[in-house]
């Protein structure tokens, strides 16, 4: 089909309309999803290789559209493992679609107290901490990665896996429902260029899981003592103990709509 005979307005019809419609919201939500990341540059070069090999065919280059026809169905794979995180993001983020949510809910059971009172006491006495809360997207690869607990939450068994000299108390703890899972997990690191270098290590782990996930991560930081609470791959800082429940009790009340990036526009009001 022609440019000419895909533009004829005469031929437009529903089908089409919709067509077109759903096309243009699958362009926007891609163009959502790469913004301020890396893959930016590797879609505009990925762009620019499309544009190249159209040009050399319109040109009659043979031998350079010989070469190209060769080598951009590779591309395929390079461009799975290269979007590989992206890709993950669009299927979570699909899963955080109302409908799939009805049949997929898992609610944290009044457990807020618990967290934010090992939270208070942490920042009081300027301890590093890292609690990862699971929503409907399950983070069994984390768990996986530290030390299985299974017992049932509370705050003096957080306070002491995040005690200095503690075993455990080098990465984060994950809590499903109202047990506490593992701890010492690993985390993604985020890539987001736009953060504050003020950030550490642990606040950009928990961006990072937020940012592949829909779960809730609480920072405690160890320089500061201030209290952070991630989720949507946004960070909000200096909580205390009332405003941390409070943000807690909205995200998981289903208030607090998930939002993607935004980093530096929050940041700045810190």
């Amino acid at each position: 089909m022609s440019v000419t005979e895909l533009i004829n307005l005469d031929k437009l019809n529903w089908n089409a309309a919709i067509d077109i419609l759903i096309v243009s919201a699958l362009i926007y939500n891609v163009l959502l999803l790469i913004r301020g990341t890396r893959a930016v540059q590797m879609a505009l070069g990925l762009g620019f290789l499309a544009i190249f090999f159209y040009l050399t065919r319109w040109l009659h280059l043979e031998m350079i559209q010989w070469i190209l026809t060769n080598i951009l169905p590779y591309f395929v794979f390079g461009i799975i493992v290269l979007f590989a995180a992206e890709i993950r993001r669009a299927l979570a983020n699909i899963g955080k679609n109302p409908l799939i949510r009805q049949f997929s809910q898992n609610p944290l059971v009044e457990t807020y107290d618990e967290i934010v009172l090992a939270a208070t006491t942490l920042a009081s006495q300027r301890i590093g901490g890292l609690i990862v809360i699971e929503r409907s997207i399950g983070l069994k690869n984390y768990i996986e990665s530290g030390i299985a607990i299974d017992a049932a939450l509370s705050y003096d068994l957080l306070v002491a896996i995040f005690s200095p000299g503690a075993p455990l108390h080098d990465g984060a703890v994950v809590i499903q429902k109202d047990r506490i899972t593992a701890a010492a997990c690993f985390l993604p690191l985020t890539v987001n260029p736009r953060l504050s270098k003020e950030l550490g290590t642990r606040h950009r782990a928990a961006i990072g899981v937020t940012e592949e996930s829909d779960a809730v991560v609480v920072v405690i930081s160890e320089e500061t003592g201030i209290i952070s609470v991630v989720a949507g791959g946004q960070i909000e800082r200096s909580l205390d103990g009332d405003s941390l429940r409070q943000r807690l009790e909205s995200i998981f009340a289903g208030k607090e709509p998930d939002r993607e990036l935004g980093l530096s526009a929050m940041l700045e009001r810190q």
